[in-house]
Formats: structure tokens, C-alpha cells, sequence
């Protein structure tokens, strides 16, 4: 919790929200302060976006198998709560942790992993870069490679985790996981398709975009 604090620059206010940089955070320190932050919230209390890289990290979900971490390296493994398989986590990569009352933004969990992915889409977008969401494998894909990954933890009426976004890092330690559980899923980053901008520029483009997306008009999912 200290090292969050002293990482931390001043909050920016958002409607409804509240914006939060982190710069490079150990992974457990961040997960614990989700958990404290999401059991001490008020009722009314803003929701929160908080933005930070981690030290490298590969993090099991709560359903993960362990067959999908296919070589022992020197980079630790985290058995987390939230959802889904094994990934990794390094410098570089944009992680947006979203903390949201999501019963009173009206939102199901369907509904807001597809806000995320479309959030991470128009930024993308805006380097004319096409991707898309997979309704088998949630996360972002341009082509056929990965360049976003999705997780959340559901308790009560809160959300915690979120979506990391693969910008300007060593993608090598993907190659000894089987990515979100999947054999052989090819995975790639921004700076692959020609973007340069540094991670506070990409930041500031997510946290627009995740903003928007999270605050229009709730569209029912057939």
C-alpha cells in the first residue's frame, strides 16, 4: 500500500469517475489495494480507474491450470481471483484496473467486458489500426495475435482487475505460456504496428475512451 502511495500522481476528477497513475507497481501490492479498496468503498463513493505498469509477472486465474505455464523461468506466478487463464505482465504494457459499482452503472458483466474491448479498439483505431473482440475468447486481437487481455473479479455489486494493453515491452516471456490458455495464440503490441507514442499519451487516449465507453447509453445484449 505504501509503495502505491508514493508511486501515485495527484487523481484526476472525471464525472463519476476518479483517474488514477500508479507508474510500476508490484502486482501483489496492487491486487491487495483492490481488495481494500472495494471492501471499504462507500455506497457513494466514485468509481475508480487506476493506470500502472507492473514488474514482470506471469498471474494465474482463479480457474487456471497450471499445464498452461509450459517452462519454469526466473519470473513469478501469481494465483489471482479474477477471471480466466495464465498471462504475463512486464514493463511496458498499460494495465487499466477498473474498480466499478457496476449495479449502479447498470451493467452486466457481458456488457462491460465488451465496453472494455471497445475501448481498447478506438484507441487502437486512432493509429489506423484494426481490431476487434472475440466472443470465444474475450481480449483484443489485431489479425490474428492478442494485444489486449481481459480479466475481472465480480463480488457483490463491484468489479475489480481489468484489461492490459501490450504496448512497447519484451514479449518474449509469452512464449513459455500458453496465452490466456490457449496453445500457440500469437501475441503482439503497438509499437509492432508502427505506434511510437509513450504510455502517458496511450494512457490518456484509454482513459477517454474507457470514460465514454462506461457512461453511454446502456445498449441491451441479445
Amino acid at each position: 500500500m505504501n509503495q502505491i502511495a508514493r508511486s501515485q500522481t495527484p487523481d484526476v476528477q472525471h464525472p463519476g469517475f476518479v483517474i488514477k497513475s500508479m507508474g510500476l507497481v508490484d502486482y501483489d501490492s496492487a491486487w491487495q489495494a483492490m481488495k481494500v479498496f472495494t471492501a471499504e468503498r462507500a455506497p457513494q463513493a466514485d468509481d475508480e480507474i487506476w493506470f500502472l505498469q507492473h514488474r514482470p509477472v506471469y498471474t494465474q486465474g482463479i480457474a487456471g491450470k497450471p499445464e498452461h505455464l509450459l517452462a519454469e523461468s526466473a519470473i513469478p506466478v501469481i494465483k489471482t481471483d479474477r477471471g480466466g487463464q495464465i498471462t504475463y505482465h512486464g514493463p511496458g504494457q498499460l494495465i487499466a484496473y477498473l474498480l466499478l459499482d457496476i449495479r449502479r452503472r447498470k451493467l452486466g458483466v457481458r456488457e462491460l467486458v465488451r465496453r472494455m474491448e471497445n475501448a481498447v479498439i478506438l484507441v487502437l483505431a486512432g493509429y489506423s489500426i484494426k481490431a476487434y473482440g472475440r466472443d470465444d475468447a474475450p481480449g483484443v486481437y489485431v489479425g490474428s495475435a492478442k494485444i489486449a487481455s481481459l480479466g475481472l473479479k465480480i463480488k457483490k455489486h463491484f468489479c475489480y482487475h481489468g484489461v492490459a494493453l501490450n504496448v512497447d515491452m519484451d514479449l518474449q516471456p509469452f512464449l513459455a505460456i500458453n496465452p490466456c490458455g490457449y496453445a500457440g495464440l500469437p501475441v503482439t503490441q503497438m509499437k509492432d504496428h508502427g505506434v511510437s507514442d509513450g504510455l502517458n499519451i496511450i494512457q490518456d487516449r484509454l482513459a477517454h475512451c474507457l470514460k465514454n465507453e462506461l457512461t453511454k447509453n446502456r445498449i441491451e445484449l441479445i
